[in-house]
This record gives C-alpha cells, structure tokens and sequence, in this order.
C-alpha cells in the first residue's frame, strides 16, 4: 500500500494491482451477480480515489455506504481480510463525505429546474411517448421565446394550461397542439409531483462544483446520493444521474489528459439507464461518454452483467472488475462467454472457468497500463475498506448532514418569480380587462357630454396589475441577460447558469 501515490491498489493476487491515477478518467466497470462483493469494490475504489485527491459522486441504494464517514475494523470479515494479506498495521479510517438526498430527507437537498433538465430528459422522466415528446418540445420552444422561465413543476403545469387555453392561436406558429396530448402531459406531471418532483425541481439548483471538493488534508470528497427511496422509481432514478453526468460535461472545460481525474463519477444499477432508451437518448450519452473524459471525468458503471452495457459504451471501459457471474442455463453459460471475452487473455487463466468459480470478494482484474493498454487479466481478491463497513446511526447521519458545508445553503427553498407567476397575472390581468369592458360599455353609449376631468382614481386594478406583469417580465427576462437560451448535449442549457 505504500504505493498508492502511484497507483490506487483495490486489489491483490500474486502482487498488489491498482489503477494509474493518470488511467482512473479512462472510465471502468465493476460487474458481478448478486451478493458477489460489487458494493464492498465500490467503497475500496472510493477510498484509493479519496486519498489521492479524488472527489467521487455516488448513489447509495441498500444504504450501507454511509458508514464510510468512520473508521473500520468493525467487520469479522474485514479482519480476516488484513489478516490474509498480512497487514498487521493496517490503518483503519474514515473519509469526508457529503450527504445528498432528492427527498430532503436523508442528506442535503439537491434540486434543479425544468429548464435546466430540458425537454430530452424531462420526456423520459414523464415517461412520454414520442408525439407527446414533441409537444413537450413545443412547450419548452414557446417558454424560451417568451422569456418564461421553466423553474418547477407548477410553471410547466401553467404552460400546459396556457397552451391548452391559446392552442388555436399557437398551431399556425407552432404546428397542431392536441388537448388529448397535453391532457396526458399533465397527468404524467402530477404522477411525478406526488413522487417527489415538487421537492427535486426548484431553486436553489445544484451547483455542480460544490460535488468537486477537498479536504483540508486534501482528500477528495464522496458525494453520495441517499438512493433507497429514489431507486423505487427506476427511471427518476437513472435519469437523474443521467442528468448530472451531463451537467459535469457542460459546465466543466476541456483540460486533455490530465495526471488524476477532477472527479469520478459512479452509475450503480446502470442497467437502468439503457431499458427503454430513445435511440436518440442513447446515442447522446454515447457520445457524452467518449468525450466527458477530456474533461477529467471518470465514469465507471456498476452492473451485474458487463452485456447490459451497450457494446459502445463498453468499449471504452478500460479499467474492469468483473465478480462472479453464475450459469445456470445455456444462456448463462453464454452470458458468461461474452464476458470473459471483453478481457485481454491471460494465458494462465481461464476466463470464461474462473468466472463461474470466484470466491466472495475475489474478481478478475484488468486496469490500463501507463501507455492506455489493457493488462492481461488477473485473478486477485478486494483489499479490505479502511472505514466502516455498518451504515450510520439516524443522530449520526444528522449531525453528519448539519456538520456539512453546504447545509445552509441548500436547506431553504426559494420560488422567484417564474412562467407560473407571469402567466397567473396576465389571466387576472385579462378578467380584470373583460369586467373593465363590460362596466364601461354601458356608458360609452348613452354618454355625448363633454369628458369630465378625470378624478385621479382611475389608476385601478387593471393599471396595478399591468404594472405587476411588466415588473414580473423584466425580471424574467432580465434573468436571461448573458446566456442563450440553447439546448446543450442532453437538454441542459448551455453557459453559465449561476
């Protein structure tokens, strides 16, 4: 382990085998069925990347990552594990982590708005099918070039309401908007507030470079993502951090190949993210994938069988753990061929044997060397995690997220003023105008007297609600100054949005 500044060991066979830091943004894969030892690797590679500078991001799904914030040496287990590789001084320590959580509940509160999801992922989130997709496109197009800002769910349930309200006067610019279309828009809106969409989208939105920190040590900081109750809900859950992979590429500049990744990005359960994909979704992340990495972003998927990855995509995988993998059946048996054929031979080892014969905690091994090629694979057991393997205590989580250096800054929510507000004034502003007609009318046509001279309290409702509106509108648009108003690589808006 002394070499660690070197490389960031996880594993061992007839010697210790660890990633070049310079490799770590080359992206990986840690696969294995069930219960073979996924999340255990996933906390080791964490520690090696924290300890080297790296901030990580992360989901934690069953809830048992949170005791990394501890030292270890708690776990029958682990011991035996140092114990089996000798290491009688083995540091037992825990690492700096934030906690964030959708809900609010369990970490920080991570929010961002409608527009900055955009229309691509805000389609799948909703589940919508593609003409529905492309009304929501609409919906998105009318806002941008009426200044209207899209911040939570209430301003494109008012969006839906207008453009169900002026669908006549919209369809000759905008094309046949069909009340059964937006019907089902807004139903799938409702769908998703009641699963926690009213807390996700709003301000204060997410500043992605709070995730890239340090310690005062200079240890990288674990994010992780309290995902228990998100994970119930797959296609928030996968388009969530699909979301903010994408903002990591769009708000971090092009820096080449650099010595160590700026931050690592973890997808657990990324089977998910690929179900039901949009053929134009999927090439998108391809391609976000390919180029993220020039950007010091390393991606590694967490899977139970590497062939749920699109073939792509996992051709750029260069650093691979793979656990055991059972076969059952031929097409296990199959499953299992495939996999072992996405190693660099070894000509010692039987991949496609050894895989269905790995112990807990054992894998086959192959990082990239020093010039980006593939090691041959190895067959090692997972070093033993320095911190806390049980999860923390409900005071322990608390005081850890009220100890955080983001508590206040994300604790209280904030609801300026958005499409929602505007477009609420303007309808009042259009009733107020209607009774204005329907009281003055009346007078206009008995009245041939000369006009009186105004009495100064004319300056009524109508006038302090158009004033509002414009007031309103100013700051919208005023909002806007500085950026364009363009859709990035998956939907987000591109330049600084902060």
């Amino acid at each position: 382990m002394d070499d660690k500044g070197a490389n960031l060991i996880v594993a061992r066979g007839e010697q210790d085998i660890g990633i070049i830091p310079k490799m770590a943004n080359r992206h990986g894969l840690i696969a294995g069925a069930t219960g073979t030892g996924k999340t255990v690797t996933l906390r080791v590679l964490t520690e090696a990347l924290s300890a080297e500078g790296i901030p990580v991001f992360l989901a934690d799904i069953k809830g048992d990552l949170s005791g990394i914030i501890k030292a270890g040496g708690d776990n029958a287990k682990v011991v035996e594990r140092t114990e089996m590789f000798g290491l009688s001084d083995y540091i037992f320590e825990g690492y700096p982590a934030t906690f964030w959580d959708v809900y609010a509940e369990n970490g920080n509160p991570v929010r961002t708005t409608v527009s900055e999801v955009g229309p691509l992922l805000m389609a799948r989130i909703l589940g919508l099918n593609d003409i529905q997709s492309d009304v929501l496109q609409i919906i998105y197009k009318i806002a941008d070039d009426n200044g209207l800002l899209l911040l939570d769910l209430k301003d494109l349930q008012s969006m839906c309401e207008y453009m169900h309200q002026n669908r006549d006067q919209l369809k000759t610019r905008y094309g046949n908007l069909s009340p059964a279309t937006i019907g089902a828009i807004q139903r799938s809106l409702i769908t998703l507030g009641s699963e926690g969409g009213e807390i996700f989208f709003g301000e204060p939105a997410l500043n992605i470079m709070d995730l890239i920190q340090t310690d005062e040590n200079g240890r990288g900081l674990i994010n992780i993502l309290t995902a228990d109750t998100l994970f119930l809900s797959p296609k928030l859950y996968s388009t969530f951090l699909l979301w903010l992979l994408s903002e990591l590429f769009e708000e971090l500049p092009e820096i080449g190949d650099p010595q160590k990744p700026v931050i690592v990005f973890f997808f657990d359960e990324a089977h998910l993210l690929f179900t039901d994909t949009p053929k134009v979704l999927e090439t998108k992340i391809i391609q976000m994938v390919r180029l993220i990495r020039s950007k010091g972003v390393g991606v590694y998927f967490v899977t139970q069988n590497p062939l749920d990855i699109p073939e792509d995509v996992l051709g750029q995988l260069g650093n691979k753990i793979q656990h055991a993998l059972r076969a059952f059946t031929p097409k296990n048996q199959k499953e299992v061929r495939a996999a072992a054929e996405t190693f660099r031979p070894n000509p010692t080892l039987d991949t496609y044997q050894v895989i269905t014969e790995l112990q807990i905690g054992e894998a086959l091994v192959s990082f990239l060397d020093k010039n980006g090629i593939p090691s041959v694979v190895n067959r090692a057991f997972i070093y033993p995690p320095h911190s806390r393997l049980s999860p923390l205590t409900a005071e322990e989580r608390a005081e850890a997220i009220r100890s955080s250096p983001f508590y206040s800054a994300y604790s209280k929510t904030v609801d300026r003023t958005s499409a929602y507000e505007i477009l609420r004034d303007k309808a009042l502003q259009r009733q107020v105008e209607v009774q204005t007609e329907k009281t003055e009318k009346p007078v206009k046509q008995v009245s041939k007297q000369a006009p009186k001279k105004s009495s100064g309290k004319k300056t009524s409702d109508t006038t302090r609600i158009v004033q509002s509106v414009a007031k309103d509108a100013a700051r919208a648009i005023g909002s806007q100054i500085g950026k364009e108003i363009m859709r990035g690589l998956l939907g987000s808006m591109t330049g600084k949005r902060r």
